[in-house]
């Protein structure tokens, strides 16, 4: 497993974040290969660093309703 210093990082909101009140993430687009994604509330909390293909596979299954997330 690779560690990341996201320390300085330039974070990008979810256009969803408080969609209906709920849940807010972050993501750096910047990375290559991988896509790390935070709790936009708990900015100095854990960042989960994802393969940018599970990433990619993950919103189009969400905005193709393949996957509900509420």
């Amino acid at each position: 497993m690779r560690n990341y210093d996201l320390s300085a990082a330039r974070w990008r909101k979810s256009s969803y974040s408080d969609h209906n009140g709920g849940s807010c993430i972050e993501v750096l687009d910047n990375l290559p290969g991988v896509v790390p994604v935070r709790d936009s509330k708990d900015p100095h909390g854990p960042a989960l660093v994802i393969p940018a293909a599970g990433w990619t596979a993950f919103v189009t299954a969400v905005k193709s309703g393949a996957l509900h997330v509420s």
